[in-house]
């Protein structure tokens, strides 16, 4: 629309205000939107009343879309229908209804790309703090089609050019550049998100594998949409080859941790050598449960409730003790000493009798009692037992079956020694004449 045709239609507005022909197409208008909005009320009862939780994921997408697009698509179809019969009537002036189909097209818009931003980035702050900025620039983008200003606001931006080495800019392709790229990225974000939910829900690949997988394919649809917008609005790529190098030689010189850290990630996640649920041990005092593996850290959640996080070059380059590797059985020990007047047998008898009450315990292997000393004290006898949540932790069963064996063992006069000293006071020896 250019200026001549936006002056005609405030024209034409201006008439019909004036005459009874504005009355008719207020009223047409308000119809309009109220039958838009009653249709979108009933469409979201409906998907209320009518849950399906069996729709894929694209399914889902277009469904909360056409939930969110509902009222200004709606309103649309009646203002283009009753535009339609007022045009056969009498009334051959419809610039209020010519003025609201842009509008509602743009508002359809506006919450179409709103919804496609929730979708693509998880929720956050910016996205709270952009949802207004990015509404003010369509609505603004659409101000400028209607009144006409948008072509000759082109032409000054074009004319404001500058050079990026063998390459000529301006101002409108820097804007436009901004733009598709901006939009390409979200709807490549947007399809790698719904690789990862199908990826996440498909049980019969490895953790690991689909959490590599989704990385992948985020990189890559990310990087191929960059350059694809970049060749859309005109810009050469070979023109990026240069700065591509120059980071290429930063990260070899000055970024060596951070991309030893990535790429000790993603070897962790191809490997599977440590996958999400492990219970790992990396030093003699930090053990846990793998929480979540990233390509530059691994998180490990302690018994104590503490979240460790460690680069994933540390876990490639050092020894990890994964307790869960190929099973997820651990055996626990139980140290205990007694007497050497106590009845041996009956008290390694007791000790397994308890070790079986326990339900963390299991079967199979059964607990077993060897004497595996004859200390000076007395005889150091050792309780082994086999659990398989070792994610629950084994400080809990320990102290069970200790207080057990200590109840047990005083019922059954079975001494646990303890060190005795006798101390003895010499009188002083006479002095020297």
């Amino acid at each position: 629309m250019n200026e001549k045709q936006m002056f005609a239609l405030l024209h034409d507005l201006w008439r019909d205000i004036q005459q009874g022909d504005f009355l008719w197409q207020a009223l047409a208008l308000c119809l309009s939107l109220g039958l838009g909005w009653w249709g979108a009320r009933c469409l979201r009862q409906h998907n209320k009343a009518h849950p399906s939780v069996d729709r894929s994921a694209l399914q889902a997408f277009g469904a909360d879309s056409l939930k969110r697009v509902a009222f200004p698509l709606l309103s649309l179809v009646f203002v283009l229908v009753l535009r339609k019969l007022l045009k056969y009537g009498n009334w051959s002036h419809v610039s209020l209804l010519e003025l609201a189909v842009p509008l509602l097209l743009s508002l359809a818009l506006v919450r179409a790309t709103l919804y496609v931003l929730r979708r693509a980035f998880s929720p956050s702050g910016w996205l709270a703090a952009s949802e207004r900025f990015v509404a003010f620039g369509i609505w603004l983008c659409l101000a400028l089609y209607i009144t006409g200003f948008s072509d000759p606001l082109i032409e000054m931006l074009e004319q404001v050019n500058f050079h990026v080495g063998k390459q000529k800019l301006d101002l409108w392709m820097l804007l436009n550049g901004i733009v598709t790229v901006f939009a390409t990225v979200l709807i490549a974000l947007w399809v790698a998100g719904l690789i990862e939910t199908r990826l996440m829900a498909a049980e019969q690949l490895d953790s690991s594998v689909r959490v590599v997988i989704g990385r992948l394919a985020k990189a890559i649809l990310s990087v191929l949409a960059l350059l694809l917008s970049l060749s859309m609005v005109g810009i050469d790529i070979t023109a990026l080859s240069v700065f591509g190098g120059a980071l290429a030689v930063g990260l070899g010189f000055g970024l060596q941790k951070i991309a030893s850290n990535y790429v000790s990630g993603f070897i962790i996640l191809l490997d599977r050598s440590i996958r999400i649920g492990n219970v790992v041990a990396v030093d003699a005092t930090t053990s846990g449960v793998v929480t979540q593996i990233t390509t530059r850290y691994t998180v490990l959640r302690t018994m104590g409730g503490t979240d460790v996080i460690i680069p994933n070059e540390y876990l490639v380059s050092n020894i990890v003790r994964n307790q869960s590797f190929t099973d997820t059985r651990v055996r626990v020990v139980v140290p205990v000493q007694v007497g050497y007047s106590s009845d041996l047998e009956k008290a390694m008898c007791l000790m397994e009798e308890i070790a079986r009450a326990q339900p963390r315990v299991l079967a199979d292997p059964e607990p077993k009692t060897l004497i595996m000393a004859f200390a000076d004290n007395g005889v150091d006898l050792e309780l082994g037992f086999w659990i398989a949540d070792p994610h629950e932790g084994t400080g809990g069963v320990r102290s069970d079956i200790s207080l057990a064996i200590w109840r047990a063992f005083r019922e059954n006069e079975i001494e646990i020694p303890f060190p005795q000293r006798e101390v003895r006071m010499l009188s002083e020896a006479a002095p020297v004449k």
